[in-house]
């Protein structure tokens, strides 16, 4: 039996958990995984690392991981040189790998390409690099520790599995600098307690209460629960004990499940009614004022408690709350009630491989073609291991001068990764009255999101259809000037040539992908069509519609369609169908809420960075 009865309740301790986990770092720094550090750079950020550096053993290497790293300078390759000196394949290692048993920082993680995330991901998992590259294959050891450093303020985020592989986390922004100690104590006696930490017990009833504390805090990964145990073991051992008691799991739930809350569920708030689940019911006045206890009772209540201590779980649960940081779960009800993704998400737009230009990418082995930039270096090392076998290159036949012989397979062309642009194409039904009330909802959506395509770097077209033919009034721009002049000319009238504005809209995504651009269709009707791409009028043009409908589709374009009727209709129903376009009854929502779908939209259809 735990004995947790006597333990206080626990307190926000910003600085001070710090510098407890960089000491729980030092003890087990593989085991925990590392630190996340949300932070700009300056002397609280620096100061932190100091500490978990000089908490460490001065033997222990510690490596930084520049942003751009290539994968040969990464993971390891073949050493140029020496490989075309000696004649056989001479492997340089990695940052990586020279790394082993020790410390590396990731600094502007928030920026790392999801390959180097990957990476990292696989060596804390298993303790292991595997290489396979540039014919070499091979499995080094490969343990280490790893301190992220994050300098995202808005919409870039550290990748969530690096982050779930990291025992702490801290956003020292939040913290008051002023408060910052200049140094702190070493752990005494680190080989002592590394090894006490192998004998280490933890009762049953420790890890179920940690497993509970991370169902009510909403925390779905195992990492995190393993992580929390792992904690609580050496917190044990760093106090000198050979079993977890409650002071440790305090400290483990706190530092470790705390920050990966994503929501708060009381025991027994689950059962009370919500105000939507019985909006009749009379509501309670806000300005009730509790009973003040009396001080009678407040010897009662200290009576109850001593005779009926706290369970573990609610400890532990206690624990967890206080190291929620501020705002947090606010934050993720707030988005999770108006159905939009989280802050960032989606913001920083995705990017492509490319071979003309743009951020340097690494190499991949193709033949040369006009455009293409050849990677001199790695063209050489893929072909040095194989100079012997060619007989390329001697002293007696080449003098002093070594030929190296590459032939095509060889060739290594240059990559780079751009940024993809978006281009929401807005083709709205501009036909009779009814049209017309929605022009000034389809006017608004298109000025709002063009406030998010100058971060986003998106561009918005603008096509509209009434009498026979459909006239793209706003070609692709992101010039605000631009689109407020276009619209404010933009009239209404007529008849409703809804398969040609459908056409017009395909056509025009179909050139905006060429120009490398992800297109988006936002379709405004109220599905009325009544006149075909041949000038028919009646069912003709309904079919017509149907069938330009399904050339969008097989296009593979992403579409919204807004019902602008004044009630939802079958008919605008089925167009989305065909289209297999996302259906939404404009009625319901105001230009902020086309905004927020569309972006909502596009950031599913885009694929990953």
């Amino acid at each position: 039996m735990l004995p947790h009865a006597a333990v206080a309740a626990p307190q926000a301790r910003p600085w001070t958990d710090v510098i407890v986990a960089a000491r729980m770092l030092a003890v087990d720094p593989f085991g925990l995984g590392g630190m996340h550090l949300r932070a700009r750079s300056g002397p609280p950020r620096d100061r932190v690392c100091a500490w978990i550096r000089g908490l460490l053993p001065a033997s222990t290497p510690c490596t930084r991981v520049p942003l751009h790293v290539t994968d040969d300078r990464l993971l390891g390759g073949i050493a140029l040189a020496a490989t075309l000196h000696s004649g056989a394949v001479v492997w340089d290692p990695g940052l990586l790998a020279a790394a082993h048993g020790g410390l590396v920082l990731l600094p502007m993680a928030e920026r790392v390409e999801t390959r180097i995330s990957a990476t990292l991901c696989a060596v804390l998992d298993r303790g292991k690099l595997a290489i396979e590259r540039d014919g070499v294959t091979a499995v080094v050891p490969c343990s280490l520790s790893l301190v992220v450093l994050d300098e995202g303020i808005d919409d870039e985020q550290v990748a969530a599995s690096l982050l779930d592989r990291l025992a702490f986390g801290f956003d020292l922004d939040a913290f008051d600098p002023r408060e910052l100690p200049d140094d702190i104590a070493h752990v005494d006696a680190l080989t002592e307690v590394r090894a006490r930490l192998a004998t280490v017990t933890m009762a049953p009833e420790a890890i179920d209460a940690l497993c509970r504390a991370a169902l009510t805090l909403g925390i779905a990964s195992i990492r995190a629960v393993l992580l929390a145990a792992r904690a609580a073991r050496v917190h044990a051992a760093l106090a000198g004990r050979v079993a977890v008691e409650t002071e440790d799991l305090d400290v483990a739930a706190r530092l470790v499940l705390g920050r990966r809350a994503t929501c708060w569920e009381a025991p027994g708030e689950a059962a009370a009614p919500t105000a939507d689940d019985d909006s009749d019911a009379t509501p309670a006045p806000e300005t009730a004022t509790p009973p003040q206890p009396s001080a009678s009772d407040d010897d009662d209540a200290r009576d109850e408690d001593a005779n009926n201590p706290a369970s573990l779980e609610d400890i532990v649960l206690a624990a967890a709350r206080c190291g929620v940081p501020d705002g947090l779960l606010e934050t993720l009800r707030t988005h999770r009630t108006r159905g939009a993704t989280p802050p960032g998400a989606g913001r920083a737009g995705s990017t492509r491989l490319s071979i003309q230009g743009g951020r340097p990418a690494g190499s991949r082995a193709a033949q040369l073609r006009q455009g293409a930039r050849i990677a001199v270096l790695d063209t050489l090392r893929a072909a040095a291991p194989w100079q012997r076998l060619r007989g390329a290159f001697t002293l007696a036949e080449c003098g002093s001068v070594r030929r190296v012989e590459v032939r095509r397979e060889d060739f290594r062309i240059k990559q780079f990764r751009q940024r993809t642009e978006t281009c929401v194409i807005f083709a709205v039904d501009a036909s009779g009255s009814a049209a017309m009330q929605r022009l000034a909802e389809a006017k608004g959506a298109v000025e709002q999101l063009l406030g998010d395509c100058y971060v986003r770097r998106d561009h918005v077209a603008l096509i509209a259809f009434r009498g026979t033919l459909a006239d793209v009034v706003l070609p692709p721009t992101r010039s605000l000037a631009r689109v407020r002049r276009r619209l404010a000319d933009l009239a209404g009238g007529g008849t409703t040539p809804l398969a040609a504005g459908i056409d017009a809209a395909t056509a025009l995504a179909t050139d905006a992908r060429k120009r490398g651009r992800a297109p988006l269709v936002v379709m405004m009707t109220d599905g009325r069509g009544n006149v075909a791409r041949d000038g028919r009028t009646g069912v003709a043009a309904t079919d017509d519609a149907l069938a330009c409908s399904r050339q969008l589709r097989l296009a593979g374009v992403p579409a919204l369609v807004l019902d602008t009727s004044p009630r939802a209709t079958p008919r605008v129903r089925a167009l989305a169908t065909e289209m297999n376009a996302r259906y939404l009854a404009l009625p319901y929502l105001d230009s902020a809420g086309v905004s927020r779908e569309i972006r909502s939209l596009a950031h599913e259809s885009m694929p990953c960075r």
